[in-house]
């Protein structure tokens, strides 16, 4: 019972850790942290990165790793995990409306192939409105793209579907 409370206290910890390009979300909102593993005194954190040339990988890594010393963790490891991939499916309710309440529409439907294909309205994170228009399929980072609201007329940035 002392590993499952070991446990829920790190994935607490982890809460708190920023994704350092929209650092309103954490990794655990993200659904970047696939699993903690302890063993004794030993932490193992298991963590898929959000596509495998993301640029702030290693911040994210030494960030955790960061957090749990200070936490006082000592033997702490990451283990990167590529596969299965992650997928936007994996933000969390939470994650999402975070995104929204900084000004960053999160991913519309599932990273399904099928759903993919026909790719439902991306809605506004200021206005709400329905009407909106690809400016560019890039945004400030690979993972967005750049839209405007055709209502309210603001621009904002979109979590593609990945």
């Amino acid at each position: 019972m002392l590993a499952e409370n070991k446990k829920k206290q790190i994935w607490d910890w982890l809460a708190d850790v920023p994704d350092p390009e929209i650092p309103i979300v954490s990794v655990v909102d993200l659904g970047m942290i696939r699993k903690v593993n302890v063993r004794n005194d030993a932490v193992e954190i298991e963590v898929s990165p959000t596509y495998s040339g993301c640029p702030a990988t290693e911040v994210i890594e030494s960030s955790i790793l960061a957090k749990l010393n200070d936490e006082g963790l000592a033997a702490v490891s990451i283990r990167r995990v590529l596969s299965p991939p992650w997928t936007t499916d994996w933000i969390s309710e939470a994650g999402r409306e975070k995104l929204r309440q900084y000004g960053i529409a999160p991913p519309v439907g599932s990273a399904s192939k099928r759903e993919l294909l026909g790719k439902g309205a991306v809605h506004c994170p200021r206005c709400g409105g329905g009407q909106t228009t690809v400016v560019s399929e890039f945004g400030s980072t690979a993972c967005k793209a750049s839209y405007k609201c055709d209502e309210c007329l603001e621009p904002f940035e979109y979590f593609k579907c990945i």
